[in-house]
């Protein structure tokens, strides 16, 4: 009968319960990664449509809904209806239509592209919303603690912003953490992202004075107080992130 107490024997029934919990965890994982990344896209389905204006309201007809996403067990049905297989990976002025776009990941083409000669890949969803198109793009970026992200949608001209949503991973709660509420999105809506024919991205800007955003030709947003440096976050990524699509919206403009 062995030794229990040896030190010995309390290492390998360490390493023994630690190899079995870490098999154990791996099967879990294993099998709950499909669903994981399930439930991902669900979620960035969710996201799309509310920069489109697409939220709970569009299904209740109520207008405590306005600010709601539409519920996650419904996203396939309702992206299928108003975006389907309008999807399509950007590189430079070349859009290819394919329903790998959800399998881009924005920030690690953003890592990539650090690359000499790599173009980078931008997903592209069109939406039709009462015959009307909207064209949404993804942004990442950085906000004060971590990764902040988001979607515009822009309207058919592929100058005035339809819709925005934001979201951050560990901005702080009741500052930073603010660019996911309503007061601060709503802004955008009917901003312009262009100043005549130049390319000027939208400025969350402190000291803006434009509290009920009547300016929609400024480029500029008011700040969240207390929150410097997650609206410049907001503004860097909305900035560097729309203007690679520039030389294809140029190319739709053109036709």
């Amino acid at each position: 009968m062995a030794n229990t107490e040896k030190n010995s024997y309390t290492l390998l029934f360490a390493i023994g319960m630690v190899v079995v919990v870490g098999s154990v965890l791996a099967s879990l994982f294993g099998g709950l990664n499909g669903q994981i990344k399930e439930n991902q896209k669900k979620e960035k389905k969710q996201n799309i449509l509310f920069a489109m204006g697409i939220t709970k309201a569009t299904l209740t007809k109520n207008a405590d809904d306005a600010n709601s996403p539409i519920d996650a067990n419904e996203a396939d049905a309702i992206f299928s209806k108003y975006v389907g297989d309008n999807q399509y990976i950007i590189e430079g002025s070349k859009a290819t239509k394919t329903n790998k776009a959800f399998d881009v990941d924005v920030k690690k083409e953003g890592q990539k592209a650090k690359e000499a000669g790599y173009t980078r890949k931008l997903p592209l969803y069109i939406g039709t919303v009462d015959g009307k198109k909207s064209y949404v793009v993804p942004l990442y970026g950085k906000g004060l603690w971590d990764a902040i992200w988001g979607y515009v949608a822009l309207e058919e001209d592929l100058k005035t912003v339809k819709g925005a949503f934001f979201d951050h991973k560990g901005e702080t709660p009741g500052l930073g953490a603010n660019i996911k509420e309503s007061f601060f999105y709503e802004d955008f809506e009917g901003e312009s992202i262009y100043s005549g024919d130049e390319f000027k991205g939208i400025t969350v800007a402190k000291g803006n004075n434009d509290p009920t955003n009547l300016r929609k030709g400024d480029n500029k947003v008011d700040a969240i107080a207390g929150a410097t440096i997650t609206g410049d976050g907001v503004t860097a990524m909305i900035k560097s992130d729309l203007k690679m699509y520039v030389p294809y919206f140029e190319t739709v403009k053109a036709n």
